[in-house]
């Protein structure tokens, strides 16, 4: 009974953890409560739940077979996800630290000695050995399961990393791909809008010829002309950019997509209503905030790990071996040789070195939760900002639908006059140039819609899987 009793002290040590427990913080729904989110009222905005695979609302087949390959052989997911099996390896690594370790060893001595006796040669010795180790340290001050706290953390963290770069990576190709189409739309009509120019030069010259155009009338329509020709080149220029980002978004070489993509689509439009069902609990699983509070998470731990190097240490170390001065004897069991020792090391006098530790842990954990707290504020803002964009925008598309709408019955209008004989082809061919001005404003502004849309979709950190849903 005495000699169990002996043992309740341990056990109780060995209950003990010591360092801080972990305490979430406030998370982004708190915030939001306290009247955040108000550009989430605007009627663009519905209270339906968000679609993960958001780019799928943009119904454009391409760009969804563009994402999931990005998704698929992007280098930074396979960097995400490296990063992610060495977190596991090391939470395994952890876990077994706190079981006892047994090796087995074998063992040959050859020993030449002096002899004892004056004038003799020396003697030798042969010594055979087998036998098995186990050693195992007791986690008397938790300072294992705060470590193993701590992998966990880690680990989490790491999984929302690489949710995070799923997220930038969709929203990536989308604007590209976006971005692609209103170059390419800007470029065909730019094409149609030089060749207008040049056939209202030809007649302008014309007139010339006749008396009845000046010089000047020459010289505005050629600099109208040239202005429009020095546009075709950097709108050439940006398509084979967006080509090639488009390419290295997919893990492939630039150039591979140029077959695949050269011919113009429309730009995708968003949903008429976009659902971003409730934006507060959404920015709570966003997973910069979510990889911002596992990392505070595991500094937390970390404290605890640097409080319990501070105390003392037991470990037990076991020893089995047979063994003799032949081979033979190695397989004697009347060899056996068995050894049991308790250890105890404790740093007390350290000179504060310990003491320094804890106080570097606990502003390693404040740093995280001030890093913690600007993720938080970042993502509100990031919310609040594209919700007021993206209404905003479609505010300007619709001025701009309705400009080209205006410019279209302008040219209609105008054409039947040039029919009637009261208005010049000349005047005519300017008023379909000013037409073509106005898509070319549209399609930037529609390009603009789709990439606001874009950006809230990723600024409520949609766009990942869960690793539960695979």
């Amino acid at each position: 009974m005495l000699r169990h009793s002996s043992l309740l002290p341990l056990v109780l040590l060995a209950a003990c953890t010591v360092g801080p427990d972990y305490k979430a913080p406030a998370t982004p729904s708190d915030a939001a409560a306290r009247g955040s989110f108000v550009r989430a009222r605007d009627p663009a905005f519905s209270a339906a739940p968000g679609r993960a695979r958001w780019w799928e609302g943009l119904s454009d087949p391409v760009l969804n077979g563009l994402v999931q390959d990005a998704l698929a052989h992007n280098p930074d997911i396979d960097v995400a996800q490296a990063r992610i099996r060495q977190a596991m390896a090391q939470l395994r690594a952890r876990q077994a630290d706190r079981m006892p370790s047994l090796s087995a060893m074998g063992t040959y001595v050859h020993a030449e000695l002096p002899s004892i006796q004056a004038g003799e040669g020396s003697s030798s010795l042969d010594f055979f050995n087998l036998g098995l180790n186990a050693s195992w340290e007791i986690d008397l001050f938790g300072g294992s399961r705060r470590q193993l706290e701590q992998s966990r953390a880690t680990l989490g963290a790491r999984q929302a990393n690489l949710s995070d770069v799923q997220v930038s990576l969709s929203a990536q190709v989308v604007h590209a791909y976006v971005n692609l189409r209103d170059a390419q739309a800007r470029a065909a009509l730019n094409a149609r809008s030089i060749a207008l120019q040049e056939q209202a030069l030809g007649l302008m010259r014309q007139r010339l010829d006749r008396g009845a155009a000046s010089s000047l009338d020459i010289e505005r329509l050629q600099s109208q002309l040239d202005s429009t020709r020095a546009q075709a080149q950097p709108l050439h220029g940006d398509i084979d950019a967006y080509l090639d980002q488009l390419a290295l978004l997919t893990g492939r070489e630039p150039g591979a997509l140029d077959a695949q993509l050269a011919t113009a689509a429309p730009i995708p439009l968003p949903p008429a209503q976009v659902a971003i069902g409730d934006p507060a609990s959404l920015i709570a699983h966003r997973p910069d905030v979510r990889a911002a509070e596992r990392a505070l998470a595991a500094s937390t731990a970390a404290i605890g790990v640097s409080e319990a190097r501070r105390f003392p240490s037991v470990s037990f170390m076991g020893l089995l071996g047979l063994g003799g001065t032949s081979p033979g004897r190695v397989l004697d069991i009347d060899n056996l040789t068995a050894l049991g020792a308790p250890m105890l090391s404790w740093s007390f006098l350290d000179f504060g070195r310990g003491a320094a530790a804890v106080r570097q842990s606990e502003a390693q954990r404040d740093e995280a939760e001030a890093q913690y707290r600007k993720a938080v504020l970042a993502a509100l803002q990031d919310a609040e900002t594209s919700l007021s964009r993206f209404g905003n925008t479609r505010l300007q598309v619709a001025s701009l639908v309705r400009a080209e709408q205006s410019a279209a019955r302008s040219a209609t209008l105008n054409s039947q006059r040039v029919e009637a004989g009261t208005s010049s082809l000349i005047d005519q061919l300017d008023i379909e140039r000013q037409r073509l001005s106005a898509a070319m404003a549209l399609s930037q502004g529609t390009a603009a819609l789709t990439n606001s849309y874009v950006n809230v979709q990723k600024s409520l950190g949609l766009g990942w899987a869960d690793p539960a849903e695979k």
